[in-house]
């Protein structure tokens, strides 16, 4: 893997005036609403506390509705999730559309990484490793698509997030199971060979990638518990270090800029037990609650919650003047440039 990997670079603006008034918005009606509330209290705290005039909306109806009387600077989205979730590239569009400058990825990068099964083929296109996998339509042979892929497996809705709808399946006669739960929630279902092995995640922010995180739970399963509730999963930060962590940064950002994200999100990574890395997802707008993975890698670098937050909204500004996803988001953010830095509505 030949993708270069950027160092930690600092934070460039020093006012928050600079930032303007800022939405932070989150809630919204996805399967991860709660995890969005939470997320979204800790941010705008963060935000408030650095000066920054911030103020939380919950959902995409009450910010739509806030930008266009022009109450709204700029977005902060901690949103979580598809349909009212603002990570499946609608949000993003209407943001566009009312040119008003936001953290995340933008449309495409957005709908792409919602979509699992869309995710790895692009990835398959780009001979990117990423688990064999089948997708499901409601109504297919769950039986026949399990065969050809092989016991053990993984049965998912393709565009949810937080673990929601997951099984591992290790035997036909749990399958039915299996499809049953996922099929609770909206779309397509995924089916992809199980990788046993290390599960690592690694994030971005901007353009740099921080320290992977090897995710230990105390059961067998990094699930919805063991992500917000549980106490005893173990987080090794890095988790891989040497020439093995520098692949996994490198395969980390190449899967990040081939689904055209941008502004800062999560890769979820297997490894198995031969050492090969496996890709699963890329999140978008990650988690920012207490058990959250992105702020723990952070801090490994050297970056407080508060900082984190301060740059992740700073990246907003390289959409703010049509940056691109290679460039800093930091690169034109000077606190004297004399543009008016506030952008979108006014």
């Amino acid at each position: 893997m030949k993708t270069a990997v950027n160092p930690i670079s600092v934070s460039k603006i020093k006012d928050p005036a600079q930032f303007g008034r800022v939405a932070v918005v989150m809630g919204g009606s996805s399967a991860e609403r709660e995890v969005s509330l939470d997320s979204g209290r800790n941010v705008l705290a963060a935000l408030q506390a650095r000066g920054i005039d911030a103020h939380a909306i919950d959902g995409i109806p009450a910010l739509l509705d806030a930008l266009r009387a022009g109450h709204f600077a700029r977005v902060f989205n901690i949103l979580h999730g598809q349909h009212g979730g603002g990570e499946d590239g609608v949000l993003q569009g209407a943001l566009e559309s009312l040119n008003v400058p936001y953290t995340g990825s933008g449309v495409l990068g957005s709908a792409l990484s919602m979509d699992k099964t869309r995710s790895k083929r692009v990835w398959q296109s780009m001979g990117l490793s990423t688990p064999t996998f089948a997708a499901l339509p409601r109504g297919a042979n769950v039986h026949a698509a399990a065969r050809q892929i092989g016991f053990p497996l993984i049965v998912k809705p393709a565009s949810e997030g937080s673990s929601v709808g997951v099984t591992r399946v290790f035997a036909e006669k749990d399958l039915d199971e299996a499809v049953k739960l996922a099929a609770k929630y909206p779309g397509d279902l995924l089916m992809e060979t199980l990788i046993e092995g290390d599960e690592l995640t690694v994030a971005i922010l901007g353009r740099q990638v921080l320290p992977s995180i090897h995710i230990v739970p105390k059961a067998a399963f990094y699930d919805y518990n063991a992500k917000y509730v549980a106490e005893d999963t173990q987080y090794i930060c890095p988790g891989l270090e040497g020439v093995a962590g520098e692949e996994l940064s490198a395969l980390s950002l190449a899967a990040f800029d081939a689904l055209a994200c941008a502004g800062w999100g999560r890769v979820d990574v297997m490894r198995d037990r031969t050492g090969r890395n496996w890709l699963l997802e890329v999140n978008t707008a990650p988690g920012m609650t207490s058990h959250s993975l992105v702020p723990k890698a952070a801090a490994a670098a050297g970056i407080d919650y508060q900082e984190l937050c301060w740059r992740v909204l700073e990246t907003s500004f390289a959409r703010e003047w049509g940056m691109g996803n290679g460039e800093s988001a930091t690169a034109k953010t000077d606190p004297d440039d004399s543009r008016d830095s506030e952008g979108g509505a006014e």
